[in-house]
């Protein structure tokens, strides 16, 4: 048989010096089963047509995304968009993803999905409405690393879960940058555009979603500060936010923007009552096992041997997480790291575009990459925390879930 046709996506945003949708398109050609075909680049439909033309490679430019997804249906069917990605700031996600959703086409969005938990609700409706593939783009669930975390709490190794700390800090913000006119600063503290929290919204999301995948736990409750510390800053640059989680254990989900030093500073720390696991992107090749009175164990990527005292058999862990050993794609000590993660959440929604494009069952459950359901209780995390810490950090509980 031969090899089924390249999935087209067309990009909402991504002009005038974006930077998140490089690592996209990089990652949606990574496997040679996707390509970006179509674009809808900025706001305004003089400049969006502008920078197709001026694309580094052959696109169709659309004045609006409004234009672009109303367009599909006088297209062939082999020409029409299979997925569009949205990497617009906050606030243009929800209108282009309502859009797509209705005329049926499978959307992937950046992260925070939407700017207000009720646009985050509308969203879910739609999705389960339509049953029609969405994903949400948290990167470094993308690591392999991520989802070896993942097996190892899930499948009790560490014991029953008691604290976990999930963070995220930069320093990037530690001055007044977006009074330079640096587009990347200007969107991210604007609430108009990030939403009621900046760093929260921006990175502190992220954090959230890192212990939730890995541990499989929700927060049920709250004590969050949302802090200002640069002048004149109408949103947070700074996010602590204390938790109860839902097996009775603690949480501390942190983000920082001002932290001078810090990079891309993602990390989480589980500890359970058998041992603690370690883990931060910017080392996203390997996993640290600490038990009592033993070693540390430094797993890597493509150097896993299971059955070694610690981890069961390859047939055990096929068990939690069928297919997981046979996922790296390169030896050890070549590195994987960010634009893989990014290709490895496109190749699995890719597998779930496909699957709906052929009328069978596809499993959008958050298992692979973030989905719609995980998007809202991002939003609902948010919401939560700044209630909190308008009351000084009190105890606030999360809404139930959707």
């Amino acid at each position: 048989m031969p090899s089924p046709r390249p999935l087209n996506v067309g990009l909402v945003g991504g002009g005038r010096g974006a930077f998140i949708v490089h690592p996209h398109q990089r990652a949606i050609h990574f496997d040679g089963t996707r390509r970006v075909v179509a674009g809808a680049l900025f706001p305004d439909p003089q400049i969006a047509l502008e920078e197709a033309a001026n694309w580094p490679y052959p696109i169709k430019g659309y004045g609006s995304y409004t234009e672009m997804i109303a367009d599909q249906k006088n297209l062939p069917p082999e020409q029409r968009l299979d997925y569009i990605l949205i990497v617009t700031p906050n606030h243009v996600h929800f209108d282009p993803a309502m859009k797509a959703l209705e005329a049926g086409i499978p959307v992937f969005c950046e992260k925070p999905l939407t700017v207000t938990l009720e646009e985050a609700e509308q969203l879910v409706k739609k999705v389960r409405e339509k049953n029609i593939p969405f994903g949400v783009a948290h990167t470094y669930l993308g690591h392999w690393t991520t989802r070896f975390s993942r097996y190892i709490v899930r499948a009790g190794l560490l014991g029953d879960i008691r604290w976990v700390d999930s963070y995220y800090l930069q320093g990037w913000l530690a001055t007044k940058l977006e009074d330079t006119g640096q587009p990347q600063a200007a969107w991210r503290v604007d609430p108009k555009r990030a939403g009621g929290s900046g760093c929260g919204g921006d990175i502190g999301t992220h954090a959230l979603m890192q212990l939730r995948y890995v541990t499989g736990l929700e927060i049920t409750e709250v004590s969050a500060n949302l802090e200002i510390f640069v002048k004149g800053r109408p949103i947070d640059d700074h996010f602590t936010a204390y938790c109860h989680l839902s097996n009775g254990g603690r949480a501390l989900v942190r983000a920082s923007q001002i932290s001078i030093g810090h990079l891309n500073d993602l990390g989480i720390e589980v500890c359970g009552t058998k041992g603690t696991l370690v883990w931060r992107q910017e080392d996203p090749e390997c996993v640290t096992i600490k038990l009592l009175g033993q070693p540390d164990r430094v797993y890597y990527r493509g150097a896993v041997t299971p059955g070694d005292g610690f981890l069961p058999s390859k047939e055990e862990i096929d068990k939690v997480m069928p297919g997981l050993m046979e996922e790296p794609t390169i030896p050890s000590g070549h590195p994987e790291a960010f634009h893989d993660a990014f290709a490895r959440l496109h190749r699995c929604f890719e597998a779930d575009v496909r699957k709906y494009q052929a009328g069978q069952p596809f499993k959008c459950d958050g298992t692979k990459y973030a989905n719609v359901e995980d998007g809202w209780m991002g939003m609902a995390f948010i919401k939560t925390c700044l209630e909190s810490s308008a009351q000084k950090g009190a105890w606030t509980p999360m809404p139930p879930k959707i």
